[in-house]
């Protein structure tokens, strides 16, 4: 029987326990309980979840050892995330472990270290209709999904995006104020998958879009890691064939 995909869903949680912010009526319970409730119904994963204010940002050596999946989603408190744990999560992708990172996430300690760049973006605040094209309908992220989804409110995440050339490029969004983007980019670092998905501003529903949980599913799916042998880093003193 195979063993079941160990995901552990991270979120900044700051907006959403904030009153007076739109995100705390939008998800009241956090943005890590509705993309995490999702996931719980899936058989072949066990979830759970870590926000900012645990210790070590519920991100502990044994959870990272134990997540076979980790997503991201952070906005307003990438620099109250602890260099210490950058590293150790860094490691772990490394090693294998799976990274989803989600909309703002793009400008997090981890995923701008990952990715060697800024990460920088041009971005509107304005409640536009947004179309995701699926530019790659055989890949195993993009399965059961249409030709394109839309999202009536979304906020604008436009081109130029200072991110390496994806390994492979999936969905690229157009907006009604006339900006595209690359919303779905995946690489490989060691042994490890990263997949940026830029769906969802916090004040917008995106996270309970049914196209949106697919994605989602299917890219902790694509991501977990595969059983291949470890690489052996080493002086090798003797060649392989006579010299």
């Amino acid at each position: 029987m195979k063993d079941k995909i160990r995901v552990t869903v991270w979120n900044e949680f700051v907006h959403e326990i904030d009153p007076g912010h739109g995100a705390s009526k939008v998800y009241p319970h956090g943005i890590h309980r509705a993309i995490a409730s999702d996931l719980e119904t899936q058989p072949d994963m066990i979830v759970r979840t870590a926000t900012l204010q645990e210790p070590e940002h519920g991100l502990t050596t044994e959870v990272l050892s134990n997540t076979d999946v980790l997503t991201w989603w952070g906005h307003t408190a990438h620099g109250q995330v602890s260099d210490d744990v950058v590293d150790r999560v860094q490691h772990r992708v490394l090693e294998g472990m799976g990274l989803i990172v989600l909309h703002s996430g793009h400008f997090s300690k981890i995923f701008r270290r990952l990715m060697g760049t800024s990460c920088n973006l041009s971005w509107r605040e304005a409640g536009e209709k947004e179309r995701v094209w699926v530019i790659d309908s055989s890949h195993p992220i993009t399965q059961g999904l249409p030709g394109f989804f839309e999202y009536p409110n979304a906020e604008m995440y436009g081109e130029p995006f200072d991110i390496p050339q994806p390994d492979e490029l999936l969905f690229i969004s157009w907006f009604e104020g006339g900006d595209v983007f690359r919303s779905g980019c995946c690489w490989h670092r060691g042994r490890g998958k990263i997949f940026y998905f830029a769906a969802a501003h916090e004040t917008f529903p995106t996270y309970l879009d049914p196209n949106v949980r697919t994605v989602i599913r299917n890219a902790v799916r694509w991501a977990a890691p595969v059983n291949t042998p470890i690489p052996e880093f080493r002086h090798r003193k003797e060649p392989f064939e006579q010299l």
